[in-house]
C-alpha cells in the first residue's frame, strides 16, 4: 500500500512539473545522463533499454554498474548509499531548475523525493540495476 501512494506521488509531482525532467552527473553536472520523464521510446530516456542511457552496458549512464555513475562504491553514483559528493547525478529540468540529488542516499537532505524507495528497490534486487530501471521506469509511468 505504502508503495502504491509513492508511486501515485511520483507520478503526480512529476505531472506537476510539467517539464521532462533529466539527468546530468560529473563534477561540474555537465554530463548528460539521460531523460528520466521523457516517452520510453525517445532515445535520450533512461527508460529506453536500448537507447544510450537506458542501455545497462552503455557508460554513458547510471545503469551500468561498470560504469563510474553505476558503479555502486563511485562516489559519483547514485547507488552509493553513502556519498554525499556534490558529483552525485542531479534529476533538473530542461531550465535547469533543481529537483534534488537523484541518489539512493535517503538521508542527504537535497536528495530527490524518493530517494527511500529507489534504495528499496536497489536492495530488494540485490544491486541489479536492470531490474531498478524497470521498476523506476514502471513508477514513472515509462514501463521499462
Amino acid at each position: 500500500m505504502r508503495t502504491l501512494i509513492l508511486i501515485t506521488s511520483i507520478v503526480c509531482s512529476t505531472q506537476v512539473y510539467a517539464q521532462e525532467l533529466v539527468l546530468f552527473g560529473g563534477t561540474g553536472h555537465d554530463e548528460f545522463l539521460g531523460c528520466l520523464t521523457c516517452n520510453e521510446y525517445d532515445s535520450d530516456s533512461v527508460c529506453n533499454g536500448y537507447g544510450t542511457y537506458g542501455n545497462e552496458y552503455s557508460s554513458s549512464g547510471v545503469w551500468n554498474e561498470y560504469s563510474g555513475f553505476g558503479n555502486e562504491y563511485s562516489s559519483e553514483s547514485p547507488w552509493n548509499e553513502y556519498s554525499s559528493s556534490n558529483s552525485v547525478p542531479v534529476l533538473v529540468d530542461r531550465d535547469g531548475n533543481f529537483y534534488g540529488y537523484f541518489t539512493i542516499n535517503e538521508y542527504r537532505g537535497d536528495a530527490f523525493e524518493f530517494a527511500g524507495e529507489m534504495k528499496k528497490w536497489f536492495e530488494a534486487s540485490d544491486g541489479d540495476l536492470e531490474k531498478v530501471r524497470i521498476q523506476l521506469c514502471t513508477a514513472f509511468g515509462k514501463s521499462g
